[in-house]
């Protein structure tokens, strides 16, 4: 092997660069190959539009602030965030709920709404508060989550012990609100579109995600393509090599430890000491045809079921076919039982790169039960927006998304023109649909439903960052894997760890 490397990173998801970046800071040698990585948007005709929808709820996480803290880029990065306001925006039918930052405005958006309900709103919000201080103090800790061998258990099950709600088998988080109370969708929908878990959440989760959502959303100017460079510039600052166009096509192991990855295109392999993989387990087993993993050892890992896909539809509108009061966040609750999807709904004004349009980015979840399926999901999201955006189908630029293989609807000549799918290849679109980023039902159970696979993975010296370590809280999930993974891949070399205590006493305090 002609080149050889500390850490190689497949993936290039949040996890996975947030644990590029820490290792490469902590002087290990770094490679991320991007495994199929494609970028949040492309293009057509000079029109931006998204893969997927991306909102940074990690940012008032404790897990990304000492991840800050470690680069030493806290103040850098704060200059990036601006700030929403209202942090989110709930359309049901003929109410409209806005959450500010502010505790007061908050309050009287409560009793202009759902006055019926302010006193148990109030004490809901309190319960909110003292679950997420409580998970800020755990979360800050240089503790795994999940925690995999005796003293890691050791150590994050007593702190653990400690949040609330977490170990309880009642679902029920909102018992004090009726059965069939639109405050209820308030909570669980914004929660649910921020897992990356299929079906029901458990309680502490909903506490954490929708305190995400309430507590100080946060933006960047260019969305996740921002962060993603952000976070590939600290690992090129600190000597690691960044390949997102690459993937490894086989993983090399001996005696069941990986030993190095064939590169694409690459005539001899490359010399790896340990993989952080964001694909899975069973994924990453499966790249490694020579590794002897046992029946035994597959049939105790944890089963991972996609039974949830999000379908992303980019609507490009002329400026004019928008109210002024519809926020960058929102989220459209059709009521009762109806074919009309819920939908999270990006406003970006500034994301379509022409003058005088908005990028509008609607995310809809497909899954078992489902009320419509990919081949229809187009028309069902549009329906969905023009219910709650009356008239906004007479102003509409372009519909299209990567997932279905339809052609893009361009509209610009007054009636719908289909453009087929080779016309933009050219500017980063595909000719077949992409795949859907999926939603995680985890059998069995740990950690109060909050985790999935462990982080060290069924080949030694390959740990997971992925989105199926913490599915249940996900930005943050992947970001506590991140650093569980950077954490035991350091501890392996004492001289690197000491390194790492000597750097604390040196790098920003916060």
């Amino acid at each position: 092997m002609s080149k050889h490397y500390d850490v190689v990173v497949l993936g290039a998801g949040l996890g996975a660069l947030a644990t590029a970046a820490l290792l490469a800071r902590r002087s290990w040698r770094v490679l991320v190959l991007g495994q199929g990585y494609r970028p949040p948007a492309y293009t057509f005709d000079g029109y931006q539009l998204a893969r997927r929808s991306f909102t940074m709820l990690a940012a008032s996480s404790p897990a990304w602030a000492r991840i800050l803290v470690e680069l030493a880029q806290s103040q850098t990065f704060k200059r990036r965030m601006l700030p929403l306001d209202p942090m989110l925006q709930i359309l049901i039918d003929k109410k409209r709920l806005e959450l500010p930052p502010h505790t007061e405005l908050f309050a009287r958006e409560i009793d202009r709404e759902f006055p019926e309900v302010r006193r148990v709103v109030d004490e809901l919000y309190a319960e909110l508060g003292r679950t997420n201080a409580a998970a800020d103090a755990a979360f800050e800790r240089d503790l795994v989550w999940p925690p995999g061998s005796f003293w890691e258990r050791r150590e994050t099950l007593r702190i653990a012990g400690t949040l609330p709600h977490l170990l309880e088998t009642e679902r029920d988080f909102l018992a004090d609100f009726p059965r069939d109370h639109d405050y209820r969708s308030v909570v669980e929908v914004p929660a649910r579109f921020a897992s990356d878990v299929a079906g029901v959440l458990p309680p502490f989760a909903v506490a954490r995600l929708h305190g995400a959502w309430s507590r100080g959303v946060m933006r960047l100017a260019k969305g996740e393509a921002e962060l993603t460079e952000f976070l590939l510039e600290r690992v090129r600052a600190h000597g690691g090599e960044t390949k997102l166009t690459e993937r490894a096509q086989m993983v090399l192991a001996r005696s069941g430890k990986v030993s190095g990855v064939r590169i694409e295109g690459d005539d001899e392999p490359t010399g790896v000491q340990f993989i952080a993989s964001e694909p899975t387990a069973r994924a990453l087993v499966e790249l490694a045809p020579d590794a002897r993993v046992s029946r035994r050892a597959l049939d105790a890992w944890p089963r991972l079921d996609a039974r949830e896909h999000r379908f992303t539809l980019s609507i490009v509108v002329r400026d004019e076919g928008l109210p002024d009061p519809l926020a960058v966040e929102s989220f459209l609750l059709p009521r009762g039982k109806t074919r009309r999807p819920i939908v999270h709904l990006q406003r970006l004004a500034e994301g379509t790169g022409v003058p005088g349009t908005t990028l509008l980015v609607a995310e809809a979840l497909i899954g078992e039960g489902s009320p419509f399926q990919l081949e229809g999901a187009r028309e069902a999201v549009l329906k969905t927006v023009e219910h709650f955006l009356p008239f906004v189908e007479r102003h509409y630029v372009m519909v299209d998304s990567p997932h279905d293989g339809r052609p893009l609807w361009d509209h610009r000549a007054g009636k719908r023109v289909n453009i087929d799918r080779a016309q933009l290849r050219a500017t980063g679109g595909s000719l077949e649909p992409e795949p859907m980023t999926p939603r995680w039902h985890v059998e069995p159970e740990a950690l109060g439903g909050l985790a999935g696979e462990p982080i060290r993975m069924l080949l030694g010296g390959a740990f997971g960052v992925g989105k199926t370590i913490l599915p249940a809280l996900g930005q943050e999930g992947e970001l506590l894997a991140a650093w569980g993974a950077a954490r035991m891949i350091t501890r392996t070399d004492r001289r690197k760890e000491k390194m790492r205590r000597d750097m604390w006493s040196k790098v920003e305090l916060g």
